[in-house]
């Protein structure tokens, strides 16, 4: 993208008309039955968002722009969710701006991803699908008690307002113990 950025716009237009032709089919067999519609599109790592704000607004932004204003036309009853790892803090404006509804799984331990501070800034305008319980360190090494703690202050910080859905950041591994996973869904339930 920096270095040969026609060549990107070229491939990011043809990948959209592949992604456009395939979401118009996909809204004519589902749109009246379902509710959200889940993108994917990992723009962050740990340290951050992959690319720049300005290079996100200048190769990504218009694209999925067009797609999700698609599915809005299509279909307004549809929410638009996308999966997206990483630290996006500095992504986030314009990825409502383009007509995100909700992101997942809200990768809290990335830089710029604390949970209070996406809540008083995105709040309003963006639903929290997940950062409801660190899958990283917190449910994989802490006690049920840490766990139970940390899922509660959590909740506590989403759920003002709405615009929170619990999920745990990321999927649950293997080597999770039981007892952490049970100690998650009851403080859920108690919160």
């Amino acid at each position: 993208m920096a270095g040969e950025p026609k060549r990107a716009h070229r491939f990011l237009d043809k990948l959209t008309e592949i992604h456009l032709r395939n979401l118009d089919r996909f809204l004519t067999a589902v749109a009246a039955h379902i509710d959200i519609i889940l993108f994917g599109d990992d723009l962050g790592m740990q340290s951050g968002p992959q690319v720049s704000p300005a290079m996100y607004r200048q190769y990504f932004q218009p694209r999925e722009r067009a797609m999700w204003q698609m599915v809005k036309q299509r279909a307004p009853h549809l929410k638009i969710m996308l999966h997206c790892c990483g630290g996006v803090r500095e992504l986030l404006p314009g990825l409502i701006d383009a007509g995100l509804d909700a992101i997942n799984p809200v990768q809290i331990t990335c830089r710029g991803m604390e949970s209070a501070g996406l809540k008083r800034d995105f709040g309003a305008r963006l639903t929290f699908w997940g950062g409801g319980c660190d899958t990283r360190d917190v449910l994989i090494k802490g006690t049920p008690t840490q766990v139970g703690e940390h899922v509660r202050q959590q909740v506590r910080t989403w759920r003002p307002g709405g615009g929170f859905v619990f999920q745990q950041v990321h999927n649950i591994l293997a080597d999770v113990p039981p007892a952490n996973i049970v100690a998650m869904y009851d403080a859920v339930l108690n919160a």
